[in-house]
């Protein structure tokens, strides 16, 4: 996949207790119609999950989120044969699963691969795309970790390695802001590693509004504007056409600042 241009992965939950209750799509219908709908609306990815990671979400063992996946992306790949799916889990044996029965082309783990120790050594073997997070709570512990993990996966012959801050998990509500406030550095720290952020209607937007995740849009299309003037490659989200958008808007932007500079000169979007 090209990354040149940044991508809109966008989300499906296949559950019944993620925070934001547009996402979730339990029946096989629900899930195929909504799919439709991001892609129509933009989607270069479609990450689909089957486990509410939210604070204070009722654990489910392997079996239960297979129950719920298996379908999802049954309907996923009947009707969309083609689109990129990723699976949003932190366990091995779910994400050997949907690669070898359904082809889904990323493993998005939340977990930094510490939830369980055999998916390092399933995605080398897989050969798939694999979304590292951040579960570390401020800015140099999270490049610490990331750096760490890295190294492992390259030991063991993972080639395509898409980091991910972690907004949202084992963070507080300063620690969020202080990471996207440093977002540009991610660059300098991994200049060869694409970066996906991910805040759409999190709880550092609206419990910064005191409103609430249907209240969060607004918030979430302001920090995906930051963050893709800090270097975002991938935005994943629950409002596909606002990202796309927001992508279009950035992007004219950052060609007419180009445009406007004496040639030869090299201009970046954000400055220190």
């Amino acid at each position: 996949m090209d990354l040149s241009a940044p991508k809109v992965m966008g989300i499906i939950n296949a559950t019944p207790d993620s925070f934001y209750a547009g996402s979730r799509a339990e029946s096989e219908e629900a899930v195929g119609r909504r799919a439709e709908q991001l892609v129509a609306e933009g989607a270069d990815i479609l990450d689909v999950g089957a486990e509410s990671t939210r604070p204070g979400a009722a654990a489910i063992d392997a079996d239960e989120e297979w129950s719920r996946l298996a379908p999802a992306l049954e309907a996923v790949r009947r009707r969309l044969p083609n689109v990129p799916l990723s699976v949003d889990t932190y366990r091995a044996s779910v994400a050997r699963r949907a690669v070898s029965e359904y082809g889904v082309d990323f493993i998005n783990d939340i977990s930094c691969g510490e939830q369980d120790a055999a998916m390092f050594e399933t995605v080398a073997s897989l050969g798939v795309p694999y979304v590292l997070t951040s579960n570390k709570g401020d800015f140099v512990e999270v490049v610490r970790q990331l750096a760490e993990k890295l190294q492992q996966l390259y030991a063991l012959g993972v080639a395509d390695v898409i980091l991910d801050p972690g907004f949202g998990f084992g963070k507080t509500l300063e620690q969020n802001y202080d990471i996207m406030r440093q977002l540009a550095d991610f660059k300098l720290a991994f200049p060869g590693e694409p970066l996906l952020v991910g805040i759409s209607r999190k709880s550092m937007i609206y419990r910064l509004l005191d409103t609430t995740p249907e209240q969060a849009l607004t918030g979430t299309t302001v920090l995906n504007t930051f963050a893709l003037q800090a270097g975002a490659h991938i935005l994943r989200v629950h409002d596909v056409r606002e990202a796309v958008e927001t992508i279009k808007i950035v992007g004219q932007l950052h060609n007419s600042q180009s445009d406007n500079c004496p040639q030869g000169n090299n201009l970046d979007f954000v400055k220190s």
